[in-house]
């Protein structure tokens, strides 16, 4: 008994694949782009319109007052680079980007060792770890210029009573009275108030390690040392370079404790960019120092970029 098999209009059998096109690949449909529903942008407007108000339009018109002798009110002239050229000859200008440079880089260094080892500690084997984790974290939550304020009565008042109870010449005397030792006090001061928030981010990367992974490493006889360098940096390497990019960049503005602490002094040993600008606005320098804090900008925006680039694809620290 024969049996008629149907076929299609274009000549080939019902079930057969049909011939493949010229060019001997088949035609895949291209996907369609989803258009964005308006209704988000009607949203984005007023985000966009408020950081355009308060960010973008005074940085536009302070990099415009920076080429005037404007002082912040009245009239004022176009006098070009002027201002520039004169704060790179002002050595109290100079000597401010020396100390925030300075310091932030040895705060950032403190600040990521100290909170790499308690975050360490806090996800390990340990009793209280939650109560632990709960006192650490408190000084994130206090105002940078109730603890400078704090800490300034302890370096002034506290800290010289006990060096005298001691018989101690060194500690008889405030460290905040020294011109070569002051910074140190504002290091110890920031870093106390930064480490629990860049502890938090190094509990949040070393929670994602797997279990699995050490218990592998130990059973090919690895040490605990050898766990810590060869597993456990490569893994959080990312959340080494957040936390020396955003500290960095926190510690170059800084303002707050270095005003409740030293206001600057002693005379302008620990006056920061941020203070000289402000400073400058309070004395009648606005365009002076726009200046600055244009060139500050810069400067803030080439080393974010400089980290970025020296740290993309590394895995250690």
């Amino acid at each position: 008994m024969s049996t008629t098999t149907p076929t299609r209009e274009d000549g080939t059998a019902d079930g057969a694949a049909p011939d493949a096109p010229a060019t001997g690949r088949a035609s895949v449909p291209r996907p369609s782009r989803r258009r964005t529903d308006p209704v988000y942008h009607l949203f984005l407007l007023p985000a966009l319109a408020l950081f355009t108000l308060a960010v973008t339009l005074p940085a536009v018109l302070g990099f415009a007052y920076s080429f005037t002798n404007s002082i912040g009110f009245g009239d004022w002239d176009v006098i070009g680079l002027r201002n520039y050229i004169a704060m790179f000859r002002d050595q109290g200008i100079l000597d401010s980007y020396l100390f925030t440079l300075g310091f932030a880089l040895v705060t950032v260094v403190l600040v990521n060792a100290l909170a790499f080892l308690l975050a360490l500690g806090l996800t390990s084997r340990i009793r209280f770890t939650a109560a632990l984790r709960t006192i650490y974290v408190i000084p994130m939550v206090i105002s940078g210029i109730v603890i400078a304020f704090v800490f300034q009565y302890l370096f002034a008042n506290t800290v010289p009573m006990l060096g005298e109870a001691l018989g101690s010449e060194a500690l008889s005397v405030s460290i905040l009275a020294n011109e070569d030792w002051a910074w140190v006090a504002i290091v110890i001061v920031t870093a106390w108030q930064s480490i629990p928030a860049t502890m938090l981010i190094y509990i949040a990367g070393l929670v994602t390690i797997p279990a699995d992974v050490y218990e592998a490493a130990s059973i090919d006889g690895a040490t605990g040392r050898q766990s810590l360098w060869h597993i456990t940096l490569p893994l959080v390497s990312g959340f080494v370079v957040i936390n020396t990019i955003l500290g960095f960049k926190n510690y170059l503005n800084a303002y707050d404790i270095i005003v409740g602490l030293t206001d600057g002094g002693p005379g302008v040993a620990t006056r920061s960019v941020a203070m000289s600008i402000f400073r400058g606005f309070e004395g009648g320098d606005y365009a002076y120092q726009m200046a600055n804090a244009m060139v500050f900008f810069l400067i803030s925006i080439a080393l974010a970029g400089l980290q970025l680039r020296l740290t993309r694809g590394r895995t250690v620290l």
